[in-house]
């Protein structure tokens, strides 16, 4: 039996076989596709090239394309686990012609792939095919072709099925390419069937009406033969032309094909799955229950049991986890515990909230409210329940896995917000299993361990994926103990419940909506506590703010690609850009003039606004780095007309020059632009050295550093990156040695224009920095082997030109986000004048000395070194702190002294008040912790009473109240000081037999002192 990786690797033989182009799979995030929220498809990364924006040197590619559908119109997370299909994270099969073959070649390649002997072997009997069957509205007809070549590979004319637009014909947008398509279908047997077809229903046929399970497709291909434009400008009616070049793009799902292979039902029940299913069961001390073997290929389901994973022991809520996020796999992680015990792993022990034993009395867990027969009709609803749980772990510890690996971080918004929900969903249902400690970032590696080979960059990020779901686990579950308070209070506010027709009392489900999207609790615990309480939860409110949710989320997503430029932009042509080549440009038209927002035909002096030309040298800020600074002339090079003080885009293409009119400038004016060389020079030195920095960065701490920000100034670069801990001064030390050395080696900085992004990503390997936009081509930047990104910024010819580069600080931005400032060229030097300036002041209080070198062995060498001013300096203060501690030791030695031989005396003092002994003295200038040990004393000294201090020290007053033991039953020290520390304007408190308090008013001290023995005495005589 041929196992998951087989599979995908068969697939992409076969192709390469049939003359097609191995492309790796692009990133979950669309490097050049704003419209998407993830990689969906395994044709995102070929869009441009079937739209005609691109061309690559091959005509025919496969790909195994990573997808995650979880946002957006794809957002069907609840069902995740409950299916046997519903996937976060899945692998996509494809091969592509871009104008080269078609529909012929097309259907004879996947009829051998998926039958011949030699590949998949599926039994043929098992198998049905779909086509398009035309649509006389849209004037497209019938595809009798496709039906012809089903035919001609021997599909039988009664298994070829046809059906409209709606199941198959694609296309890619509102417009563009699209075309019919079709589809193969395999027969999973009567089992498969979530209604019982064949089993405890009337067996069901091919197409079945009411899509039960059994029937399901495995291969899609699409004939990309027709260009959809709209006939009339509303764009009601839509017009269908055929494409000068038909195309062909197809789509396996991995895991539905593996399953037929493997013989199981469920996608969960493959090795694909398995290994992660039986982990997440290690981790979180459930068991897996009986696992019965898997059945031939391609006879899924005739008629016997499917292979299906059960969990039935439960842990309690403080079961350990295998300590560390250890890369060795072998130990078993937590052992099973024999009973099944009931969970209260989500809840709090004084909540009175937990979660029943599965299956007691209550309906099986279905967040979707939907029974799902099938295979898990065959196991108890408790079993069920907790196989959905593994299943939710393994599917979304794959997604969490891949998402952060290519990029994504948790974050409470886009592609961040989804990642966030997929984590804590995966939590949530470990913790419905019984396991409350953190153990979703230990599965991290068996995402790993499982998927490397397919896609080894997985061995470069794992450690990095890891320590950001660790941290996401702990946040998790703070956030989680907030939405239990909060339920809580919920439940017993009269305000917040209310009652239905019969009297019993409803907890709204738009609040039970809120608890379960902002704190993570699933709707099925909310109903359970609420069921304790006989209290029902109104569902309807629930479903309605969760489609309410999902119609936001759809709309920020599409909003954030179609947002409007100001109409004052929106007309203008391009600006054609020549700063690569050049600082001034001569004849430049004045297209336009923006001034206050609004167009205008003159700026006059003075007066600022922004000047739109056809053509000109200043750089646009994008990418971090700022835009250029100039002037323009006029066309006589004489007159400065205006001061550019910055260059943007106001919409993508239009170059906006930020300008202070120094004489009068209107529309239709040539002028020539002049860039200042000097700050362009400087910008450039500081941008080449941000990717160096990247570079070494990466080396130094690991493949895991990626860019999360970054400003290259004139006189500075900033640059942010991922990673979990402060970088240590060795480590930055270590990254400056090695990026100056690329700067001594004079490197060519090769700069390689209009490469397909995608080219550019998977065959150049270069960096594609996170969250920014690129176009269908792009700019590459190599720094010999050191170095290669995605650039359209400005650079030095080579790596000499930089100068130096010298770090001045390391620090975290946010969580998981570290930042580093630095310097080059003239800005180095300035900062090595600076150091040179402070060295030689500190030289004249302090003399370098010398110390005998030590070899790396740690050896004492028979070398002596001279020590820096820095490390002299440092030795210096060193000493210097150590004289003024042991000096403030002495002070508060001379102060408890002369403080204990003032109390010497003070038997005078105490009073005898209804027979306890009570002592109040005024210490002033002593410290808390030395009132504290006066009052010790002072305790010991009476024997048996109550002592009372004050002091009264920069102008704030300190109070301590000490009760020997014996009297703690007849007074408290709290009590005492906290009606002394009112007549001193402050408060207090504390134990029985020790109370501190502070006041404000030195000056009424002496009094609130005498009348302490009046407040003991009225408290005695409250007892």
């Amino acid at each position: 039996m041929l196992t998951g990786s087989q599979i995908r690797r068969k697939f992409l033989e076969f192709f390469v076989q049939k003359g097609h182009r191995e492309v790796h799979s692009s990133s979950l995030v669309p490097h050049n596709d704003p419209t998407l929220l993830f990689t969906n498809a395994g044709m995102n990364q070929f869009k441009d090239v079937f739209l005609g924006l691109e061309k690559r040197d091959y005509t025919r590619a496969t790909s195994s394309q990573k997808c995650v559908r979880a946002g957006g119109k794809h957002n069907d997370l609840e069902n995740v686990g409950f299916t046997n299909r519903h996937h976060t994270f899945f692998e996509m099969l494809g091969n592509f012609s871009f104008g080269d073959y078609f529909k012929k070649e097309a259907i004879a390649y996947a009829w051998e792939l998926i039958t011949a002997k030699d590949w998949f072997g599926i039994d043929k009997n098992k198998l049905y095919v779909t086509i398009f069957e035309g649509s006389p509205l849209d004037e497209i007809p019938r595809d009798n072709e496709a039906e012809q070549f089903w035919l001609d590979v021997g599909v039988p004319k009664e298994r070829i099925h046809a059906f409209g637009m709606k199941d198959n014909f694609w296309q890619m947008g509102d417009t563009g390419p699209c075309g019919p398509c079709s589809e193969i279908h395999y027969d999973m047997g009567p089992v498969a069937s979530d209604q019982g077809h064949g089993t405890t229903a009337p067996e069901c046929r091919f197409p079945c009406p009411s899509d039960c399970g059994r029937y399901i497709e495995i291969w899609n291909l699409v004939f990309m033969q027709y260009d959809r434009q709209p006939r009339v400008p509303d764009g009601t009616l839509f017009g269908y032309k055929r494409l000068p070049k038909s195309s062909i793009d197809t789509g396996m799902g991995l895991e539905r094909v593996t399953a037929v292979l493997q013989g199981v039902i469920s996608n969960y029940e493959t090795d694909l799955f398995v290994p992660l299913i039986e982990r997440a069961a290690e981790l979180t001390g459930t068991s897996t229950g009986n696992v019965e073997p898997g059945l031939r290929p391609g006879r899924a389901g005739e008629g016997t049991r499917p292979y299906a994973i059960t969990a039935t022991n439960h842990v309690a809520a403080d079961a350990p986890v295998r300590p560390g996020a250890s890369d060795a796999h072998g130990g078993t992680g937590v052992p099973p515990v024999q009973a099944e015990r009931s969970s209260a792993a989500i809840s709090k022990t004084s909540s009175g909230a937990s979660l029943r034993r599965a299956g007691e009395g209550t309906r099986p867990y279905a967040s979707s409210g939907t029974n799902h027969v099938g295979a898990d009709a065959l196991v108890r609803p408790s079993e069920q329940k907790s196989a959905a749980s593994l299943r939710v772990i393994a599917d979304h510890s794959r997604a969490a896995t891949f998402l952060i690996s290519d990029g994504v971080l948790p974050s409470n918004e886009g592609r961040g917000y989804v990642l966030r929900k997929i984590i804590r969903r995966a939590i949530t249902h470990g913790r419905l299993l019984g396991q409350t400690k953190p153990f979703l970032h230990e599965m991290v590696f068996a995402v790993r361990d499982l998927m490397q080979n397919a896609y080894p960059e997985l061995n470069e990020t794992v450690g990095r994926v890891s320590k950001t779901v660790f941290a996401e686990e702990n946040r998790f579950a703070h956030t989680i103990d907030i939405g239990l308070e909060m339920l809580e209070r919920d439940l017993s506010s009269p305000d917040i419940l209310t009652r239905d027709a019969v009297g019993q009392r409803v907890y709204p489900g738009e609040r039970a909506f809120k608890l379960y999207d902002t704190f993570g609790l699933p709707f099925d615990f909310i109903e359970d506590v609420c069921r304790d309480s006989g209290i029902i939860v109104k569902r309807e409110g629930f479903a309605i703010a969760m489609a309410e949710q999902r119609a936001r989320a759809r709309a920020s997503w599409k909003g954030a690609a179609k947002q409007t430029a100001d109409p004052a932009y929106q007309q203008l042509p391009k600006s054609v850009f020549e700063g690569y080549l050049q600082t001034r440009s001569e004849n430049c038209e004045v297209l336009a003039i923006i001034k206050n927002g609004q167009g205008a035909q003159e700026l006059k002096p003075g007066e600022e606004g922004e000047i739109i030309l056809d053509h000109t040298p200043f750089y646009a800020e994008s990418g971090g780095q700022v835009g250029d600074r100039g002037v323009l002339y006029s066309d006589e090079l004489n007159t400065v007309v205006a001061e550019v003080k910055g260059c943007y885009y106001p919409v993508q293409g239009v170059r906006a020059h930020q300008v202070l009119a120094k004489q009068p400038i209107r529309v239709g004016d040539k002028v020539d632009a002049v860039v200042d060389t000097a700050i362009r020079q400087s910008t450039m030195r500081n941008h080449t050295a941000t990717h160096l920095l990247h570079a070494g960065l990466r080396e130094v701490l690991g493949k895991h550093v990626k860019q999360a920000g970054s400003l290259v100034a004139p006189n500075h670069l900033r640059f942010d990156f991922s990673h979990f801990t402060a970088v240590e001064d060795e480590e930055l030390q270590d990254i400056e040695d090695m990026i100056n050395k690329e700067v001594l080696r004079n490197q060519r900085v090769e700069v390689i224009e209009n490469v397909p992004i995608d080219v550019a990503v998977n065959e150049y390997k270069a960096m594609a920095l996170f969250g920014e936009k690129y176009g269908d081509r792009v700019r590459v930047i190599r720094i010999g082997d050191f170095s290669t990104e995605l650039c359209g910024g400005t650079h030095t010819g080579a790596t000499g030109e930089i100068g130096l580069i010298k770090i001045l600080k390391e620090g975290s931005v946010s969580s998981g986000v570290r930042r580093v400032e630095a310097v080059t060229g003239e800005g180095s030097l300035r900062h090595f004048r600076k150091d040179h300036e402070l060295e030689t002041v500190v030289s004249r209080f302090v003399v370098p000395t010398l110390a005998q070198k030590t070899r790396k062995d740690g050896a004492p060498s028979s070398e002596e070194a001279t020590t820096s001013p820095a490390e002299a300096l440092r030795a210096e203060l060193e000493k210097k702190d150590a004289e003024i501690k042991r000096l403030a030791r002495e002070n508060d030695q001379l102060r408890m002294k002369s403080a204990s031989s003032s109390v010497a005396s003070v038997g005078e003092k105490i009073k005898e008040v209804r027979g306890v002994k009570v002592l109040a003295h005024r210490v002033d200038n002593l410290e808390r912790p030395q009132m504290r040990t006066l009052v010790d004393q002072l305790r010991d000294k009476i024997g048996s009473g109550v002592v009372v201090l004050g002091s009264a020290t920069n102008g704030n007053v300190a109070l301590i109240v000490g009760v020997t033991k014996d009297l703690t039953s007849r007074i408290q020290a709290g009590k005492v000081i906290g009606l002394v520390a009112q007549k001193v304007g402050g408060k207090g408190g504390g134990r029985p037999d020790l109370a501190e308090a502070g006041g404000k008013d030195p000056e009424a001290l002496d009094a609130a002192l005498g009348e302490a023995y009046g407040v003991v005495e009225g408290l005695l005589g409250l007892g």
